[in-house]
């Protein structure tokens, strides 16, 4: 078949190298001027490696993406370390990377970090029945079996920070998921994420795939035996089949004669955006701490995550490199601000989490922001996501909303695009139809 692909992040990526592969012609369109999606880099002249515009690394967990990365022959340049992740509490960050540092932690008693210990070990190793967990909300089940105290000082803090005003909606299938897939070990590739998306691009084009980048796509129209795409500069491309990774929103923007029943789930699938400030330090920050996460309380901002305490300075000229992350509501003023108003914004509390810092540290600064990275999951959320096939013939849907119980991430996306390559071209082998019923 000729098939279409809107976007080049790391799901559409996926399908275009699986597909390809199974002798299918493939045309993937990108906007943007690279590839990657959300995993994708920027470059200052000064630095050797490029840097995710929000940050990123796998787990040793994350098997889809270590098989696909053997695949195309990157598996060596996949390297695992353990950096300090820590929470703030009191003043300072405390790690809680591991068992020994939950029960050396003093924000709770010793009976509490029995509490917690306990929990956690159950919702890792014990049950696997995320379908039940999904039927009750975060805060109901850590409060009932971790404790009140548990969760306000561990649990509360992380689902505020993640979703906000949205916390008590959360289900607790997708924290079980956050503690059942990672690791202590995080993975992290030579040259960047970017260097992976390009190779993977790359592996695609050795499969026949054609990817263009900067090429946005501007209609898709249903025709008798497929789907017509306009997009750039290019005519109008007939294709057997389509499929749009991305926002709920482009695709019911694009494919608006959608079934008004599919239409209506798609509105239903709600989500947050991320804000990243990234800032370009003479003097590290933390005394070592690589992720720290903060109560949203006291600070601006949900995460500081001190890059260059995960990976060597060196690969970028020298810098010491921070990102001030947030997930936070498309209306929000943080995506209104200017780079420069939410560098004054957030060094106050630069300073509050190292007295010594001074605005003379700060050698250069990026700000990245996306509307869509972190799909609101309530109470019985599997109801709600639609299947990668829609209704209509020859359209599919992949996305980050998709990936559920488990959390969005480059592991997932990789699955996700395989999943959706893998029904594609089951389809076209058996001439199958199209699941309706909407």
């Amino acid at each position: 078949m000729r098939i279409a692909i809107i976007g080049a992040g790391i799901a559409g990526l996926s399908a275009a190298y699986d597909l390809a592969g199974q002798g299918h012609a493939v045309t993937v369109y990108e906007a943007g001027e690279q590839v990657g999606g959300l995993a994708s880099g920027f470059r200052d002249p000064a630095w050797e490696w490029p840097l995710e515009r929000f940050y990123h690394h796998i787990f040793t967990t994350d098997h889809a993406i270590i098989k696909l990365t053997s695949e195309i022959g990157m598996r060596d340049r996949l390297f695992f370390r353990a950096p300090v992740t820590a929470q703030w509490w009191n003043g300072r960050g405390y790690a809680l990377d591991g068992v020994l540092p939950v029960l050396r932690f003093p924000g709770l008693p010793p009976l509490d970090r029995l509490r917690f210990g306990i929990s956690a070990f159950y919702l890792k190793f014990i049950t696997n029945n995320w379908q039940k967990l999904e039927r009750v909300t975060a805060t109901e089940w850590t409060e009932r079996y971790s404790g009140r105290n548990v969760a306000r000082v561990i649990w509360r803090p992380l689902l505020e920070g993640k979703f906000g005003p949205h916390a008590d909606e959360v289900n607790m299938a997708w924290l079980w998921a956050r503690l059942r897939a990672r690791s202590f070990k995080l993975g992290y590739f030579e040259g960047g994420f970017q260097a992976f998306a390009d190779e993977l691009c790359a592996a695609c084009a050795r499969r026949g795939a054609q990817v263009w980048r900067q090429t946005p796509v501007k209609t898709v129209a249903q025709t008798e035996t497929g789907w017509q795409v306009l997009a750039g500069n290019h005519p109008p491309t007939d294709y057997d089949a389509l499929l749009v990774t991305g926002a709920p929103g482009l695709l019911a923007r694009l494919v608006p004669q959608l079934p008004t029943g599919y239409l209506g789930q798609l509105r239903t699938l709600r989500s947050m955006g991320a804000v990243a400030l990234t800032i370009a330090l003479r003097q590290p920050l933390t005394n070592g701490i690589y992720w720290l996460n903060l109560p949203k309380a006291e600070f601006p901002f949900l995460a500081l995550v001190e890059h260059t305490n995960f990976i060597e300075s060196q690969h970028y000229g020298g810098d010491h490199l921070i990102y001030c992350g947030d997930y936070l509501d498309p209306d929000h003023e943080y995506f209104r601000l200017t780079p420069a108003e939410l560098l004054e914004r957030f060094m106050p509390a630069l300073h509050q989490i190292n007295p010594a810092f001074r605005r003379e540290w700060v050698r250069g600064y990026w700000l990245h922001r996306e509307t869509y990275a972190q799909p609101i999951v309530p109470v019985n959320h599997s109801r709600n996501i639609p299947p990668i096939p829609t209704p209509l013939t020859g359209l599919y849907w992949a996305s980050m909303s998709q990936v559920y119980p488990w959390d969005r991430g480059t592991n997932y996306a990789v699955e996700l695009g395989r999943r959706a390559a893998q029904i594609i071209h089951e389809h076209a082998r058996y001439a199958q139809p199209v699941p309706s019923g909407y």
